[in-house]
């Protein structure tokens, strides 16, 4: 690199985005990378702390801090994944493409971030999005990196860091269960929560039953519902451990894959994940009706993705499951289930 007094730059070119920071103003570039420097702005560059300009020379070892920006796009995006039109100070930036649940390689975007001078980071893993959303940006960090370190990168990455996993559109059947609700004692207000809940995934609702407290009865709306169409049940009421609580032994009972009963997420701790062949079934804890956000929400955005859930994946939601039931909700921006 060459480093050439900024008072004698007048016509030299930059090879390299020169930033201004005004605090609680204004971050950005004030000088684009090819910009032939002119009298008029050797005042600029100065007040910016610039009293010299480095003049560089790639040669045969040495790649553009831009150029080595769109080996990262290629090395990050995936399925779902789209990346700014516009390299801005050597950093490309990645975008969701769709509504979905963000998946990133963890293990692979360490070990690129190990090899230094490399900068990659994402939202969690797992995060929901939506379209539009900035999900990741990467640069590299010295202006000029040696080619054979993205030849590094490359051969550690073999598929793209970063995809989102889209919804699909369910076909929704809701259960009801409990005495008080089946003989009008009380109104049922939990239908109007779960129906609100789906309505932020485009869903369809096949209907709703509202049953009593017999297991059979249970069983037989279930198989009305998947008749009618439904290839995600929810059942609602009944799934404490009280004798006469039989909502779980219910959809046991029908059969399937029962994948966990109780769960290390407050609230939540009674929820219940079951699969009939590939039909997602719910138990819902009854926290899930009056509290803002629970196990529900955790295991409900990775559900309408199509992904099949393992106990190993409930399990997972103890480090991270506990709901600070802040006044004003700010999930999934916090710390509830990451």
């Amino acid at each position: 690199m060459k480093k050439i007094k900024t008072v004698d730059s007048v016509g030299c070119v930059l090879q390299h985005d020169i930033t201004q920071i005004l605090p609680g103003e204004f971050k950005g570039r004030a000088f684009k990378k090819g910009h032939i420097i002119k009298e008029e702005d050797i005042p600029k560059l100065l007040s910016l702390g610039k009293d010299h300009i480095f003049v560089f020379e790639l040669g045969d070892t040495g790649l553009h801090e831009n150029e080595a920006a769109l080996i990262l796009g290629e090395l990050g995006r995936g399925e779902n994944i789209k990346t700014d039109d516009e390299i801005k100070e050597g950093k490309i930036n990645f975008r969701a493409n769709c509504d979905g649940i963000l998946k990133v390689d963890t293990e692979k975007l360490l070990e690129l971030n190990m090899l230094g001078e490399i900068s990659f980071a994402t939202l969690p893993n797992n995060y929901p999005v939506k379209s539009g959303d900035l999900v990741g940006g990467s640069r590299v960090i010295p202006l000029v990196i040696n080619k054979a370190k993205m030849e590094k990168a490359k051969n550690i990455i073999h598929s793209p860091l970063l995809k989102v996993a889209p919804y699909k559109k369910y076909n929704i059947g809701i259960i009801t269960t409990g005495n008080e609700v089946f003989y009008g004692r009380i109104e049922d207000k939990f239908g109007k929560v779960i129906k609100d809940k789906f309505a932020e995934y485009n869903c369809n609702i096949v209907g709703q039953e509202i049953c009593p407290d017999d297991k059979e009865l249970i069983k037989s709306a279930a198989h009305k519902l998947l008749t009618a169409g439904a290839d995600l049940l929810v059942f609602t009421g009944g799934m404490s451990v009280d004798p006469d609580d039989l909502t779980p032994t219910a959809i046991i009972e029908m059969g399937g894959e029962l994948v966990t009963y109780g769960a290390p997420v407050l609230p939540g701790a009674m929820f219940l994940l079951s699969y009939l062949n590939d039909t997602p079934m719910m138990g819902l804890p009854g926290c899930v009706m009056f509290a803002k956000r629970t196990i529900f929400d955790l295991v409900l955005s990775k559900v309408m993705t199509g992904e099949k859930l393992t106990k190993k994946d409930i399990m997972s939601y103890g480090n991270g499951g506990l709901c600070q039931s802040c006044e004003i909700c700010h999930y999934p921006n916090c710390s509830f289930g990451r």
